[in-house]
């Protein structure tokens, strides 16, 4: 045992030394602040590094796994909290909405049967490259007609008296009132469905028959029952939302503001994910062997993402509210009550630790969040069957799939995964930082910087280089304020703005200098 632990040391003497001068340079950082100021600074950090890790997680899985820089990643952040807000604070749209993603997803995921299909085909050459243009110009023209007439509750960012943030506003103030519910107009609401359902499959057929005219047909292969079971599935859920749109609606406006948090939280995830599904089926699984054009692929998409929410949500910022859990106040929320389980019971907004006050939703929840989705994700890992698989795909793509493992299964399953992550980080920041078309930008920002701190391909390493990450900004932040005692100087040196992001990336030059592949990741 002794050995064991004398070569650990030896191997990673540099890793224990780095990280023993951080642990140094902390305790050092933390002399000359209060004690309250200093709780304050080290929650805020873990508060900062636990956003940062659900982004910086899922990048990490995905490069991981599939050498895929997802660099449209902080926008479907973005999306997860545009999409939180709307389930949260205009559930009428949400619902709306439902039924026809769902019956053009229903669509879309027949993708493997019409692989097989097309293999069964006896068209000539030209038959073959002519109709999927053919077929992919209806589905568009069809889809384009349909979803401009849907019956779908908006808001008009260009008014404020309709605006997300006045609605936003309202719902703080505790003013909420059911908007009027949209009608269809022009054609039947059958029109409309079958519309939707039939733009989908042609624009499934038409993705399959564009592959298959760069590569040799499929023959000889059955036709899968799980595409065609989901597909029936999404489709009684579109047939259930719209018949019962009113209901639904009802029902999630009379809805506590915690319990619909929740709810948001779990729309937005689950649309991340089969968000990430579709990106990684329909768009990236044709590049795996063109990694330029996975770059340009993803950085497209990100804007795409960017110019879709200033359409549809516009481009002031605003603000989500708290739920009632995290938004009480009054008299047994005031300064002179300390009682924790008084105030706890009370939802204050605020709670006293070592005579700091602390937001319950900043400094309390979302680390809590991100304590949960790390333990989970370990778990995951660590001890299920797709954990084994993702960790030996990490390490060798090529024999996982010689061993008989649907290894672009497994790619589907992690880009959904890792994109599911990064919405779920996006809802939980939306309360706190706010709304706003540059927030996927700046978090996948740090999260690279994390990334790189920590290890791009280790996923422990994405949770270290996080913390180290969101406590160094607020460290920098607060000394900002009340500056660092330096010898020989008459003032305090107080770092400016500039410095706080700059100083961040500094870091990272100094770690990747002294551990090129961080301080937990592996040669490649």
């Amino acid at each position: 045992m002794i050995d064991n632990f004398r070569s650990f040391v030896l191997q990673n003497r540099m890793r224990l030394l780095v990280l023993s001068i951080l642990i140094l340079l902390f305790v050092m950082a933390s002399q000359s602040m209060d004690l309250e100021d200093w709780v304050i600074t080290v929650l805020r950090g873990l508060a900062v590094g636990a956003i940062t890790f659900l982004v910086a997680s899922g990048f990490s899985l995905i490069l991981g796994l599939m050498d895929v820089l997802n660099l449209a990643h902080g926008e479907l952040f973005m999306l997860g909290a545009y999409v939180g807000w709307t389930v949260f604070v205009r559930p009428d749209t949400f619902v709306d909405g439902v039924t026809p993603l769902a019956l053009l997803a229903a669509g879309l995921v027949l993708m493997p049967v019409f692989y097989v299909l097309s293999g069964r085909s006896a068209l000539t050459k030209k038959a073959a490259r002519i109709w999927p243009w053919v077929a992919l110009s209806a589905a568009l023209a069809i889809l384009a007609w349909v979803f401009t007439r849907w019956p779908v509750a908006k808001w008009r960012p260009e008014e404020f008296a309709s605006s997300p943030s006045t609605f936003s506003l309202a719902m703080s103030q505790g003013a909420r009132q059911v908007p009027e519910a949209a009608v269809a107009e022009g054609a039947p609401p059958v029109v409309y469905i079958l519309g939707v359902l039939l733009g989908g499959v042609l624009l499934a057929a038409a993705i399959v028959g564009l592959r298959q005219m760069r590569r040799t047909a499929v023959t000889g292969v059955q036709i899968n029952k799980g595409p065609v079971i989901m597909s029936a599935g999404l489709i009684l859920l579109g047939l259930v939302t719209f018949a019962a749109n009113d209901s639904i609606t009802a029902w999630l406006y009379d809805l506590n503001t915690t319990w619909l948090f929740f709810i948001a939280i779990g729309a937005a995830t689950l649309s991340g994910a089969l968000l990430g599904g579709v990106v990684e089926a329909t768009m990236i699984r044709p590049l795996y062997d063109r990694p330029i054009y996975q770059i340009m692929l993803t950085l497209g998409l990100g804007f795409i993402g960017i110019e879709i929410v200033r359409a549809v949500w516009g481009r002031p910022e605003f603000t989500m509210p708290k739920p009632e859990l995290f938004s009480g106040s009054g008299a047994l929320c005031s300064k002179e009550v300390t009682d924790l389980a008084e105030r706890l019971a009370n939802h204050c907004s605020t709670i006293f630790l070592f005579n700091g006050r602390v937001r319950t939703y900043n400094e309390i929840f979302i680390i809590l969040v991100g304590l949960v989705v790390l333990v989970s994700v370990w778990l995951l890992l660590q001890r299920t069957r797709l954990g084994m698989i993702i960790r030996a795909g990490v390490q060798d793509s090529e024999m996982v799939e010689a061993l008989g493992i649907n290894v672009r299964q497994v790619f589907t399953l992690v880009f959904a995964l890792g994109v599911g992550l990064a919405a779920l980080g996006g809802v939980i920041a939306a309360p706190s930082i706010g709304l706003s078309n540059s927030m996927g930008t700046s978090v996948l920002l740090l999260a690279l910087i994390a990334l790189a701190i920590g290890g791009l391909t280790s996923f422990p390493g994405a949770a270290l280089g996080s913390v180290l990450v969101g406590l160094l900004q607020q460290f920098m932040i607060k000394y900002g304020q009340i500056g660092i005692p330096i010898p020989f100087l008459a003032e305090p040196f107080k770092p400016s703005p500039p410095l706080i992001p700059a100083s961040t990336v500094l870091f990272m030059v100094i770690v990747l200098l002294i551990l090129p592949y961080g301080l937990l990741g592996r040669e490649e």
